[in-house]
């Protein structure tokens, strides 16, 4: 079987999408300040020269690494609102989707690795700053498209729900991560969707 021959652009696609898999496991390893242009490029496969065809720098880099999996997060909250869905089958998903996030923590402490870069670089912290924001818009969007698609009225503006919940999940998942032991997988899960219960669904027995 011949080898299908990638078109410019889905070469340069691939290109990217290696450099940003590439920097995301060192940037787990080593941290940002530690990784080098040359780690990410040569972990890739690929030269210096070709990292800098791609971004223009790692924060760059790490900004795009970000927005991929802010892009994910939200594919995947969507997918939650496929029509037809019954309102318990949406509550279920939405239970089982906040309840068990902190398990994929990869990115998560990746994000934890970005706020620390963002109080150091003034320059880093516009493009971070703007990717939270967009994060904390789209979940207001489909906390405001939950109430109205199930008609649970909502106990705080959306906005507010929004930046709680966020902040309960990268709590919860910073304690998940560093103390195991005493914050169990049990308890985050618990505590997630309890809150969400009782919060969001408005479920008195939560």
């Amino acid at each position: 079987m011949s080898k299908v021959r990638l078109t410019r652009e889905q070469s340069r696609d691939q290109t990217r999408q290696r450099l940003l898999d590439a920097a995301q496991s060192i940037f787990l390893a080593k941290g940002f300040a530690a990784a080098s242009v040359e780690d990410i490029a040569e972990s890739a496969g690929y030269t210096r020269g070709a990292f800098y065809s791609n971004f223009t720098s790692k924060s760059e880099l790490f900004l795009q690494l970000l927005r991929r999996d802010h892009e994910q997060v939200m594919a995947e909250m969507q997918a939650i609102f496929e029509e037809g869905a019954t309102r318990a089958q949406m509550e279920a998903r939405v239970l089982d989707y906040y309840g068990t996030i902190y398990r994929e923590n990869r990115c998560f402490l990746l994000w934890m690795e970005g706020k620390l870069q963002a109080m150091r670089d003034p320059d880093f912290r516009a493009g971070y700053l703007a990717c939270l924001r967009e994060l904390r818009e789209a979940t207001t969007a489909y906390i405001r498209q939950f109430s109205e698609r199930v008609g649970t009225p909502l106990p705080l503006p959306a906005e507010e729900l929004a930046v709680g919940l966020l902040a309960l999940s990268d709590g919860m998942q910073f304690n998940y991560s560093f103390d195991p032991q005493e914050v169990t997988a049990e308890l985050t899960e618990s505590v997630l969707r309890g809150f969400f219960r009782r919060i969001v669904f408005g479920d008195p027995q939560s």
